[in-house]
């Protein structure tokens, strides 16, 4: 190895490399690295916004550049697809979430002998990043987390307590975990903490599942135009704009197709979406989500079908999905391997397949094109901003 080396690519966890595959922790394309370790900055190395950087194992990257902070995003999403021998017909540009757009997080708190703590937990460990700041999070869900703290501080128990926050139509919904009242002042301050701060909810789980504390008017979420119950611990795309994307690529790549499945549906994010002018059978396993999007179904008019059905165990067979012109999925993290080969031995032409785990979608996309699906179009998605989290839209057509 030469004395000095310089930085080529960033690894999948989130370490510069260099030509002879030494993985560098904080270094990114363009940087120097000395035998020592010692890094000295290139064009692409910039000052982390965050002071709790490097502590905190919410992110990676904040060192990186725009520039290289994409093409990072971009390079694990072409990777993934080359490990299986994929050839895309087109990388689209890349899309990054900027800074202050997460509407949902999930923190974790303790509370101390004096105080709390409320935070993300450091890399690799379970203890918690006392957070002063964090430039992700939407700035009202980061004004919460002073007043989370005084809360926790005053009426928390023993233990870790997670705190799942989101923004709704109405505002802040916030739920408390592993939070037992302890008297009737507990109550009374949680429901104190609920109307100073105007929450739209506040849930509280004391070991016995989540009970609602405070929920003035139902709870919603607006979802292309039709507001939508949004269950306590519901799944949202971490950022309107990434969510925005997303659902402009599907209808792009849908075109005509008519009429179309939404697989993993929940609370029917892209099924709301291209209900207008075709009919739409969104398929869920959560009970929640899908009385939620049947609900707002009915009530908004959309050419809307929810089907509450468990997509691992019981996937739409190929007769099932032959009624339908395209299907568009956005699986879990695990993918959608049993779904996939039922669409692969189906006669259906048009796949929109939305993705937040490049190594499981690689897997899915070598059986469809296996099955003489074409790969056409890919978008990298960096919708968690600065981490190694990385998500995709992709089209295949046959």
């Amino acid at each position: 190895m030469s004395e000095r080396e310089t930085i080529l690519r960033i690894a999948a966890k989130g370490d510069g490399v260099t030509p002879s595959g030494r993985h560098v922790k904080g270094a990114v394309p363009g940087d120097t690295v000395n035998a020592e370790g010692i890094i000295e900055r290139g064009p692409h190395h910039v000052d982390p916004p965050c002071p709790h950087f490097e502590q905190c194992g919410g992110c990676q990257l904040q060192q990186a550049d725009e520039q290289a902070l994409g093409d990072f995003v971009t390079s694990r999403v072409v990777n993934a697809a080359q490990g299986q021998a994929l050839s895309p017909g087109t990388v689209l540009p890349v899309h990054l979430s900027p800074p202050a757009s997460r509407r949902r997080a999930t923190l974790h708190a303790m509370r101390t002998a004096k105080r709390a703590v409320v935070g993300f937990r450091e890399g690799g460990s379970h203890r918690i990043v006392d957070l002063a700041e964090c430039p992700v999070l939407l700035p009202e869900l980061e004004g919460l987390i002073e007043p989370l703290r005084a809360l926790i501080a005053a009426h928390g128990g023993k233990g870790a307590i997670d705190v799942q926050l989101a923004a709704s139509d109405q505002g802040l919904d916030v739920a408390l975990s592993h939070f037992p009242l302890e008297g009737l002042a507990a109550t009374e301050g949680v429901l104190e903490f609920a109307q100073t701060h105007g929450l739209a909810r506040l849930s509280i789980d004391q070991g016995y599942g989540a009970e609602t504390m405070w929920e003035p008017e139902p709870v919603t979420v607006t979802l292309s135009g039709v507001p939508t119950g949004l269950p306590v611990g519901g799944f949202l795309q971490a950022t309107r704009d990434a969510e925005a994307r997303m659902i402009a690529d599907a209808k792009d790549w849908l075109g005509e197709a008519r009429p179309v499945a939404d697989l993993f549906a929940g609370l029917g994010t892209f099924a709301f979406a291209l209900a207008e002018g075709r009919k739409v059978l969104a398929a869920e396993a959560d009970r929640g989500a899908y009385l939620a999007c049947t609900s707002a179904a009915q009530q908004s008019g959309r050419g809307v079908h929810a089907l509450h059905r468990d997509l691992f165990r019981n996937p739409l067979q190929p007769e099932e999905l032959d009624r339908f012109d395209a299907v568009v999925l956005d699986p879990p993290r695990a993918g959608a391997k049993a779904q996939i080969e039922a669409i692969a031995a189906s006669k259906v032409e048009r796949v929109v397949y939305v993705s937040c785990n490049p190594s499981s979608w690689a897997r899915d996309a070598a059986r469809l094109t296996a099955a003489g699906f074409r790969l056409g179009q890919v978008r990298p998605i960096g919708q968690f901003r600065w981490s190694t989290h990385v998500e995709l839209t992709s089209v295949f057509t046959r």
